[in-house]
């Protein structure tokens, strides 16, 4: 896009865009989303930001009634594996926070000057800057949703000092902390304000509530059916029946633990007048929503991290536009477009936890690894100080099952090696699943594992890296779909960027019922024997 195309977009308040770019006004001294309702500015008083981070170092706060800091982040971060878009990613974990530009630096391969150019050049802001708009965002969610006192939310936050979360506060909100928690008004009850997409706020009683922002249709109810069918005994849990679920999880994060509970029935809510009555009762939108969720953190640092990887497992910052734009065009799958607008490809909470959930898949029904899982989390995961309903333990922990006899499982000889070996090489580093890794050397690290073949390494390389790009042609629900719709293998060619999406199309092709995540036959083809 052009700044042309840019301002078009922002006098037709289009949706589409929010996350993508940021626009200014240099007379009133902030800068919004594509969307912002208010009055449209002259052109010659727009300026356009690659990043909320580039607008606060131009010196404009953020907008009080769009709240851009809330929009969906950009889905370029997921589809692009130069370094900008794996620095993303990982700014975005907290990496920056945790280990320190030279941390983030250490992890991509490259110097911290190298780092900051490529940022600088592209988004108009270095990992500081990016990092301390996210930490700003984080602080304005804990004001106006806890009654933390201000002392320990700025360290929650991640500030290393009051006097910096003060100082930023003021910067990009215009406010102190004190007056931006009491614009913070609590709603009727029952009713939540949308003054933010990505947060609700009023104080709640239990954990902190969010409101987690997505663009366009959003196909809530494949999404719940598909983390349900593969919901964990322990560590997994879906309340409620179809159209009103509400999925919880446990989280291992940085600082603690965590449950995080999100909604499906509140997909999209606020916006469903402007959508067709059946995406209404499907729980899309035309323009975006949000998924309600709330956090039950043993520790507030943690925050920004368990948002950024809920927005993972629920595939939030796609462009659900760009993916039916090339995929609606295709004659075989244009009808599955249709059928199911906003169709998701589910990430991973935790991407260790992941690779060993495919490595429990290999040669089994979806139900059947569900039960191995199971198995496997009460054996040796780590219970949680108290159980939280169904949810007990949190998974277990790549060192521990990498010396554990796994005999619980009643597996293969084979395959229990193939499980140790993957946590073994994930305990001790030689295989890293982190958001910033490079997405091609550590598929073949992952082939160079014994019991690891193609199979199961691009399935960790779609859900675990998040790659958009992945195409499983072996899958037998991949190859019962496409029976379904008369196409072939090789018209995934014609898919890219998109085959992970077009995946999932063709897995819910397949049959009403849980497609198998592969056949004994095919997989014993395509692993290596232990």
């Amino acid at each position: 896009m052009n700044e042309e195309t840019r301002y078009e977009a922002v006098r037709g308040r289009d949706a589409r865009f929010d996350g993508e770019f940021f626009f200014a006004v240099s007379t009133t001294g902030i800068y919004c989303r594509p969307s912002c309702p208010a009055v449209t500015p002259k052109r010659a008083n727009v300026r356009f930001y690659a990043s909320a981070a580039a607008a606060q170092g131009a010196g404009f706060r953020a907008c009080r009634r769009c709240r851009p800091d809330a929009a969906p982040g950009s889905a370029e971060w997921n589809v692009r594996a130069d370094l900008v878009g794996r620095a993303m990613r990982l700014i975005g974990d907290g990496v920056v926070d945790r280990e320190g530009v030279g941390g983030l630096a250490a992890r991509l391969g490259y110097s911290s000057r190298q780092v900051h150019r490529q940022l600088t050049e592209e988004l108009g802001a270095g990992p500081v800057a990016l990092a301390r708009a996210q930490r700003a965002h984080t602080a304005r969610v804990l004001l106006q949703t806890t009654m933390l006192p201000v002392t320990e939310l700025a360290f929650a936050a991640g500030f290393a000092s009051v006097r910096q979360f003060n100082d930023t506060i003021r910067e990009i909100y215009a406010s102190t902390p004190t007056g931006l928690r009491g614009s913070a008004r609590p709603a009727p009850a029952g009713r939540v304000r949308n003054t933010g997409q990505d947060e609700r706020d009023h104080p709640a009683p239990a954990g902190v509530p969010l409101r987690l922002a997505y663009r366009g249709p959003y196909a809530a109810r494949e999404i719940f059916d598909f983390l349900q069918r593969r919901a964990i005994a322990g560590i997994e849990d879906i309340l409620g029946p179809t159209g009103a679920r509400t999925y919880r999880r446990t989280l291992r994060l940085p600082y603690g633990t965590a449950v995080a509970e999100v909604d499906e029935h509140g997909a999209g809510r606020g916006r469903a007048r402007n959508a067709t009555a059946t995406a209404a009762a499907r729980g899309e939108t035309a323009d975006g929503g949000w998924l309600e969720c709330r956090l039950h953190l043993t520790d507030l640092r943690d925050l920004a991290t368990a948002v950024a990887r809920l927005r993972r497992l629920f595939d939030l910052d796609a462009d659900p536009y760009a993916v039916a734009e090339r995929l609606g065009a295709d004659p075989w799958l244009s009808p599955l477009v249709a059928a199911r607008p906003g169709l998701r490809s589910p990430g991973a909470a935790d991407s260790d936890e992941l690779a060993v959930r495919a490595v429990l898949g290999q040669q089994v029904t979806v139900a059947a690894g569900r039960r191995l899982a199971g198995v496997l989390v009460a054996a040796y995961g780590k219970p949680l100080s108290a159980p939280d309903g169904a949810l007990t333990h949190v998974f277990p922990e790549p060192g521990v099952l990498a010396d554990a006899p796994l005999t619980e499982l009643g597996m293969p000889d084979a395959r229990r090696r193939a499980l140790r070996t993957v946590s073994g090489a994930l305990a001790d580093g030689r295989v890293a699943l982190d958001p910033g890794v490079d997405r091609d050397a550590t598929e073949q690290a992952l082939l160079a594992l014994t019991g690891i073949g193609p199979w199961t390494a691009r399935y960790m390389r779609m859900r675990a890296l998040g790659d958009p790009d992945v195409f499983l042609p072996g899958d037998a629900g991949v190859r019962h779909g496409l029976a379904a719709i008369g196409a072939t293998a090789e018209a995934a060619e014609g898919w890219r960027p998109w085959r992970s999406y077009a995946l999932h199309h063709l897995w819910n092709a397949a049959t009403p019922a849980t497609p198998v995540m592969t056949t004994a036959a095919t997989t014993k083809k395509m692993e290596k024997s232990g």
